[in-house]
C-alpha cells in the first residue's frame, strides 16, 4: 500500500512543479513582451513622452491582472476551503455516519 501512496504523492508533486514552472514561464513572457512594447513605444514617441503615455501600459495592466490570478492559482492560499479541507470534511462525515450507525 505504501508504494501506491508514494506514487500518488510523487504524481501530485510533479503536477505542482509543472504548475510552478508554467507560472514562471508566463511571468518571463509577460516581462519580455511588456518591456518590448514600452521600449518600442518610447522610441517612437520620444523617450520621455513615450514613458508618460498611459496607453503604453494597458497591455501590461490587463495582462498583469491575468498574471496575478495565475499566481494566486499556483501559490495563493485557498481562502474558502483552506488546506486539506476536503480530507477533514470526509473524516467529519464518516464520523457522523459512524455515530448514526451506533444509535
Amino acid at each position: 500500500m505504501e508504494a501506491n501512496d508514494k506514487s500518488y504523492q510523487y504524481k501530485l508533486a510533479q503536477k505542482k512543479v509543472k504548475r510552478i514552472k508554467d507560472f514562471y514561464v508566463h511571468l518571463l513572457v509577460f516581462l519580455f513582451v511588456n518591456i518590448a512594447i514600452i521600449a518600442v513605444s518610447s522610441i517612437d514617441e520620444g523617450l520621455f513622452n513615450g514613458l508618460q503615455e498611459p496607453e503604453n501600459y494597458f497591455t501590461a495592466f490587463f495582462w498583469g491582472i491575468g498574471l496575478f490570478f495565475h499566481w494566486w492559482n499556483v501559490f495563493g492560499p485557498n481562502i474558502f476551503f483552506g488546506k486539506n479541507w476536503e480530507e477533514k470534511k470526509i473524516k467529519e462525515l464518516m464520523e457522523k455516519e459512524k455515530q448514526k450507525s451506533w444509535e
